[in-house]
C-alpha cells in the first residue's frame, strides 16, 4: 500500500495514554497518522516508532486544545486534507469542589470536553458525508453516567460527549459515516497521575489496560456498532445498573459515602 493509498486517522492527546495506544494499533491497521498534542517531542517521538514499527507516516501538530487559536488550527488541518477517522480523545481529569476549584483549570476542561470536541468533529463530519465514509470516535467515559460531588464538569461533559455522540449517530445514518462514544472506566494512564488523583483507593480487578480498551474501540468501528461502547463486561453491567437505578437513590449512596468518609478536600 503506498503513501496515497493509505487512509488517514487524526487523533488528538496522541502523546500519552489511549491517544498514544489509538495511534499505535491504528498503525497496525495500515492507517497514516495526524497527531495532535500539546508535546511537540513526545509526538515526534512518537512519529518515529510509528514509521519504524508500521511503516505509517505521521504529521504532528503540537496544540493545546483549551485555546481556541489552536482548535482552529487543527480544524484549518481537516478542512484543508481529508481525513478518514477522527479520534476525539484529548482531555483531563481534576478532583475538588467548585468553590475551590481554579476556574482557568474548569474552563479549560469545558473547552477541551466540549467546544474542541464539537468542533473537530464538525469539521470531520462536513468532510466524510461527501466522501460517505468515515469514522468519529468521542472518548467519553463510565463517569458520563454519574453524578458526584468533586467531579462536577468532569461528569458534566463526558456525559455530554456521549449524548452529543448518540445525537450525531441518528443524524449520520444512511450517510456511511459511523459515530461512537468509547466510554472506558479506570484505564491504566498517565491520566490519574496528571490530576493527582490517588489510585490505590480502586481495586485491581477495576483496572483495564489501554491496549484492551482501545481494542474494543476498533472491533466497534470494524462491525459500525455500537454507538455507545463500554470495555469489559463489569463496566457494562454497572452502566446498565446506573441508568436503572433511581436518580434519588443514587444521590443518597453518594451522599452517605460522602459523610461516611468524611467531606474533606471536595467540599466546598
Amino acid at each position: 500500500m503506498t503513501s496515497a493509498d493509505r487512509p488517514v486517522a487524526l487523533v488528538t492527546g496522541a502523546s500519552a495514554g489511549l491517544g498514544r495506544e489509538f495511534a499505535r494499533q491504528l498503525g497496525v491497521l495500515g492507517y497514516d497518522l495526524v497527531l495532535v498534542a500539546r508535546d511537540a517531542e513526545r509526538l515526534d517521538a512518537l512519529a518515529t516508532e510509528l514509521r519504524d514499527l508500521f511503516g505509517a507516516e505521521s504529521e504532528v501538530l503540537a496544540a493545546d486544545l483549551s485555546r481556541d487559536e489552536d482548535i482552529s488550527r487543527v480544524v484549518d488541518r481537516i478542512d484543508q486534507a481529508p481525513i478518514h477517522l477522527l479520534v476525539n480523545n484529548a482531555g483531563f481529569g481534576t478532583r475538588g469542589s467548585i468553590a475551590r476549584a481554579s476556574r482557568e483549570d474548569q474552563e479549560a476542561m469545558l473547552r477541551v470536553h466540549v467546544i474542541a470536541a464539537h468542533r473537530l468533529a464538525q469539521a470531520a463530519v462536513q468532510s466524510m458525508i461527501g466522501r460517505r465514509r468515515g469514522v468519529i470516535i468521542n472518548v467519553s467515559s463510565v463517569a458520563s453516567f454519574l453524578t458526584s460531588p468533586g467531579n462536577v464538569n468532569y461528569n458534566s461533559t463526558k456525559t455530554w460527549q456521549r449524548v452529543y455522540t448518540e445525537s450525531l449517530a441518528l443524524e449520520l445514518r444512511g450517510t456511511g459515516v459511523y459515530a461512537q462514544a468509547l466510554c472506558p472506566g479506570y484505564t491504566h494512564t498517565e491520566f490519574h497521575q496528571r490530576g493527582n488523583m490517588n489510585k490505590k483507593g480502586v481495586p485491581g480487578w477495576w483496572w483495564m489496560n489501554a491496549e484492551n480498551v482501545v481494542a474494543s474501540s476498533l472491533r466497534a468501528v470494524r462491525r459500525r456498532r455500537p454507538v455507545v461502547v463500554i470495555p469489559g463486561i463489569g463496566y457494562k453491567l454497572a452502566a446498565l445498573a446506573l441508568q436503572l437505578m433511581p436518580r434519588w437513590f443514587w444521590h443518597f449512596l453518594i451522599m452517605r459515602r460522602r459523610v461516611h468518609r468524611g467531606s474533606g478536600a471536595q467540599s466546598p
